[in-house]
């Protein structure tokens, strides 16, 4: 599992209530009903991993903007759909999912956290909050089985 964690100082930005937060959808519904999410949507249905996110959980998901998958390198979307590619696809969002619920009142400084994929998440508080490389552009969008946290970039294992 991951280690138990605790945070200072969120800026009011992250904390900020979001529009389509609190009508108890799970992760898949309420990433579907924000409507910025429909590369990792369009992504977590091509990896089979639908039903996954839709189960009890509870899940942390670091989710990527559709222009954090607009930046990547161009064709890296479309080859990872691919289904020659499933398995490279499951392990990039996989990556994104941290068993639990872990809100932004639990993260450190420093700490680290074993993703679904099996790899690490490093958190940087130091300027803003960050997971890896990756900016938390809006965080704590409690879900009815977890949380999702908006990141602006996606973040790749191994990098």
């Amino acid at each position: 599992m991951f280690r138990k964690l605790a945070i200072a100082g969120v800026t009011s930005a992250l904390l900020a209530p979001t529009a389509f937060a609190g009508d108890n959808k799970d992760i898949v519904d309420t990433a579907v009903g924000a409507g910025s999410f429909e590369t990792l949507v369009a992504a977590v249905q091509a990896a089979d991993l639908v039903d996954t996110l839709k189960g009890e959980g509870p899940f942390t998901v670091f989710a990527p903007t559709d222009e954090a998958f607009a930046a990547l390198p161009e064709g890296t979307v479309e080859t990872l759909l691919m289904p020659e590619n499933k398995d490279q696809l499951v392990a990039v969002l996989t990556y994104h999912v941290v068993p639990g619920k872990v809100m932004s009142g639990d993260l450190s400084d420093d700490m680290t956290a074993a993703t679904v994929q099996g790899g690490d998440i490093t958190i940087d508080l130091d300027n803003g909050v960050m997971v890896n490389d990756a900016n938390v552009v809006q965080a704590d969008i409690e879900t009815s089985n977890g949380v999702i946290h908006v990141i602006d970039k996606v973040i790749l294992p191994g990098s």
